[in-house]
């Protein structure tokens, strides 16, 4: 087993901060100190709607009482169900108040999804959006004897509902209005008697070999990650930070509750998904936390842009970019730039990558992160180069989410950085992470089984991840039951393969199978991809027609070739083919947060992959077509494979430019 490695302790005032607070006393010091600061703001209408600090507090008490006068009680587990909203925050710190837990619910998930989460907490109340939330709720009310009330805070919809366990959030608050009033100084005493090891947050796990375990989370387990990683990158009352991501991902708990109560940030919420960007424009958060897929699909819409500019901005932003990598390679090593390239970079900065950040909303931003899956070297490259401070985070739910960062002058692009203060890491003979720090979990709800196989009587947590360290820097292999090898003995990731073929701005999502010859499942990104087509004036109809046609298999087998490019011979994808349709957490082949659910797709496409190995031309699959009127049909696909034995790229087909990060 190799040396511990442990993070330096953080100054006294940090590691005190957690031991002695809460959510809802951080409120209320908050409402103290900064009455009139804006706490969280909701833009309605193309308005931004704010709410001090003091109104937040005032809600959260009556909320609160609303809630005492439904029953919960300290110990309880209240969910909450929906889109991010002032409400969401108002519910989960109530329930604290009267020292209960909040298990969120993604907004996204199926009736047996929610049925599991709510049995398994034991939920009696539930916080819901709107009205397709709470018709979830109706149907599977049923089949969870426990609930016993559904709030809504949306009532858009519902106006027509009577039944009776159904009730509008104002009316929960005017209810604890009513219900505080024989009992003042009540919520007071509750939040008293709050102690920084009760459980203060469950999030469910990624999931992505069975279903989701139940994770809880104390105050002091989320409060002493908010401070180690702010004394790492200090954040405060002047600090801007855009909550779109699902609340019940342990991501934006991390930041936007544990980090924004304790350093009092503004929290705003966009209007919905289709405003999400221009809101980040609007706002210009100095820090931002998404998983892989948000910066992949930034540097698509990039890359698509950029490739359909005309020769002089491709141009200018070409040799912009070219001086950004450079600047940004010294500078994330530490090393000295010269006043040259320091003026270089200033004017390339102002010309070509300053209006590309405008653009994607990062104007203001001072650092960000991103975490939950492996991100791709050269997506990081880019960023990097176009002026983003982006750094990889390692963690996971069972420790809060974040164990290892970067630091500002110390970002290696394979890497994802050293511990943060507290936290104590080793790597296993077995070549496993091994963490310990105050931020471990308390263990999974209800299942004493798997929280013994997670911590051992040591209090290391078991990740299950594979991994090894570089020069201080720990870098991740992959799962440690995925590290695989090759036939000439060459150990290697899969999710390393795909991240490389996910750089493509054409490629959705790539799945690797095989030892002795790689291959590749391919879904593509229907935006680019149909853009191309349109640019291409070729017809389509559906994502099923066209990822089947030939022209398409044209363009991602170049993709394939340009990523085998960096790759050693025993591990280059040598055949793929393009599924017909996206991978969907719906059809639970990924999950939410878009982790593939490798046993899914090994069941559900072993003919496929049996296809791809054994060399076949092309391979039919039977897929059922479920309409929206219940009627389904039946339907044989013909799904082509392509071999890359002896491929090379036309002479005369367009290059990708050299911005795309390539080495």
């Amino acid at each position: 087993m190799s040396d511990v490695m442990t993070g330096e302790r953080p100054a006294t005032r940090h590691a005190q901060h957690s031991a002695e607070k809460t959510f809802p006393r951080l409120l209320a010091e908050r409402a103290a100190e900064r009455p009139k600061g804006i706490a969280l703001q909701e833009k309605l209408y193309g308005i931004w709607q704010p709410i001090t600090w003091r109104e937040y507090a005032d809600r959260v008490r009556d909320f609160g009482h609303g809630l005492a006068s439904l029953g919960v009680t300290r110990g309880d587990i209240v969910a909450v169900l929906g889109d991010n909203r002032p409400e969401w925050l108002i519910a989960e710190v109530a329930a604290q108040s009267l020292g209960a837990a909040v298990v969120g619910i993604y907004p996204t998930s199926l009736d047996e999804e929610i049925v599991h989460i709510l049995t398994v907490a034991g939920a009696k109340v539930v916080v819901a959006e709107d009205q397709e939330q709470v018709d979830k709720l109706i149907r599977v009310k049923p089949m969870v004897p426990g609930l016993q009330t559904v709030v809504y805070y949306d009532p858009h919809g519902l106006e027509t509902y009577s039944l009776s366990w159904l009730l509008e959030f104002s009316t929960i608050e005017e209810q604890g209005r009513s219900w505080a009033e024989p009992r003042q100084g009540w919520f007071d005493e509750e939040v008293a008697k709050g102690q920084p090891d009760d459980i203060a947050v469950v999030c469910t796990t990624s999931g992505t070999t069975s279903r989701p375990k139940l994770g809880q989370l104390t105050h002091r387990n989320l409060l002493s990650m908010a401070d180690n990683l702010t004394s790492i990158d200090p954040l405060g009352p002047k600090d801007r930070f855009v909550s779109f991501l699902p609340l019940a991902w342990i991501g934006e708990q991390m930041i936007a509750v544990a980090c924004g109560l304790s350093r009092g940030m503004t929290l705003s919420f966009p209007e919905d998904a289709s405003t999400q960007r221009s809101d980040m424009r609007d706002i210009g958060p100095h820090v931002m936390f998404s998983p892989p897929r948000i910066w992949e699909s930034m540097l698509s819409e990039v890359q698509v842009r950029i490739d359909e500019a005309g020769w002089l901005k491709r141009k200018i932003f070409g040799v912009g970019y070219d001086i950004g990598d450079r600047v940004a390679e010294r500078r994330v090593r530490g090393k000295r730039i010269g006043v040259g390239s320091r003026l270089l970079a200033k004017i390339a900065d102002w010309v070509a990558l300053r209006p590309v950040r405008d653009q994607l909303g990062l104007t203001r931003i001072r650092r960000c992160y991103t975490g939950g899956a492996p991100l791709g070297p050269d997506v990081f490259r880019f960023f990097h180069a176009i002026g983003v401070n982006l750094k990889q985070i390692y963690g996971q739910t069972e420790i809060c989410g974040i164990a290892v960062v970067h630091h500002d002058d110390d970002v290696r692009f394979h890497t994802v950085g050293v511990p943060i203060p507290e936290t104590e890491m080793k790597i296993s003979e077995a070549g496993e992470i091994l963490l310990r720090s105050p931020s471990v979990f308390g263990g999974y709800v209800g299942n004493e089984e798997a929280t013994a196989e997670a911590i051992d009587a040591d209090g290391w947590l078991h990740t299950g991840d594979a991994g090894y360290l570089d020069d201080g820097h720990l870098v991740v292999i992959d799962r440690a039951k995925d590290v695989l090898t090759s036939a000439d003995g060459t150990r290697f990731s899969s999710a390393f393969i795909e991240n490389k073929l996910k750089f493509s701005p054409y490629v959705e999502e790539a799945v690797v199978f095989g030892t002795d010859e790689i291959t590749a499942m391919i879904t593509i990104d229907a935006m680019t991809v149909g853009s191309w087509a349109e640019n291409e004036h070729l017809s389509y109809t559906t994502y099923t027609d066209l990822a089947a046609k030939p022209e398409v298999y044209d363009l991602v087998i170049d993709e394939v070739h340009r990523a085998n490019t960096d790759l050693p011979d025993s591990i280059k994808v040598r055949r793929f083919l393009l599924l017909f349709k996206q991978l969907d957490p719906d059809d639970d082949e990924i999950t939410r947060t878009r982790k593939v659910r490798r046993n899914v797709i090994a069941e559900r496409y072993a003919d496929l992959i049996a296809a791809l190995e054994r060399g076949e031309e092309s391979v039919s699959i039977t897929n059922t077509v479920t309409y929206q009127d219940g009627t389904s049909v039946k339907r044989t696909i013909n799904l082509k494979i392509r071999d890359l034995e002896g491929y090379e790229p036309p002479r005369h087909k367009k290059q990708r430019p050299v911005w795309s990060g390539r080495r």
